[in-house]
């Protein structure tokens, strides 16, 4: 199959601080016209934090959507303009859990929900960590909780259902096979293919930066 989903007409139906919605009208197989909503995004990065004891640094968070504190790997969005992932994920990584690393490397990227939203996030692994001091904290992050937590553990804990944080559970699931197979992960300047660009490209046009969310 090679049909050119090509797009006839769109329109932003709402602009949010960290999303917006667009409507495009697309052209389907047999020449038919639908529309389809996306939720616009700009991206976010995710660590996997492990020590020398295969501890991996773990954040619990308050999550209004589903009402919980769930637990989560730090991370944060790319919602500085034009910021490079891996200086995102490091200073993510001082803000939410108050450590840096030596040694970095990407682990795996995700498409989170391609039904309908461009949000993709690129998860790194490091090691090599040190304690630095934390930034003062605001809103929900002001309430955010930390451990340590054993790999294999963290693992038992997304198959039980403990974990449901859709990149914890991936980063973590995948950092257990890497550590497992003592393999390397891949370096930290391959390109990030999926970041989205939609809506960090029409913030950068209306002068929204450095910090793209201030609208």
């Amino acid at each position: 199959m090679s049909h050119d989903f090509t797009v006839t007409d769109s329109e932003v139906v709402l602009d949010a601080p960290i999303i917006a919605v667009r409507r495009d009208q697309v052209v389907m197989p047999g020449g038919a016209t639908a529309a389809r909503e996306i939720v616009e995004h700009f991206g976010a990065v995710a660590v996997v934090a492990l020590d020398e004891q295969g501890r991996v640094a773990m954040v619990e968070q308050y999550r209004h959507s589903v009402g919980e504190r769930l637990l989560e790997l730090p991370a944060g969005l790319l919602d500085m303009h034009a910021e490079d992932e891996l200086e995102c994920a490091k200073r993510e990584l001082q803000e939410e859990a108050g450590l840096a690393a030596d040694e970095w490397g990407v682990l795996i990227d995700l498409v989170t929900s391609p039904g309908f939203a461009e949000e993709a996030v690129r998860v790194f692994i490091a090691r090599g960590l040190s304690e630095v001091e934390q930034p003062e904290a605001e809103n929900e992050e002001a309430d955010m909780g930390f451990t340590w937590m054993d790999l294999d553990t963290a693992a038992d804990k997304a198959l039980s259902g403990e974990i449901v944080n859709s990149i914890a559970v991936s980063g973590i699931l995948a950092a257990a096979r890497l550590v497992a197979r003592g393999e390397s992960a891949r370096p930290v300047d391959e390109p990030f293919r999926f970041r989205p660009s939609s809506l960090a490209a029409r913030r950068a046009q209306q002068g929204v930066v450095p910090d793209m969310k201030r609208i």
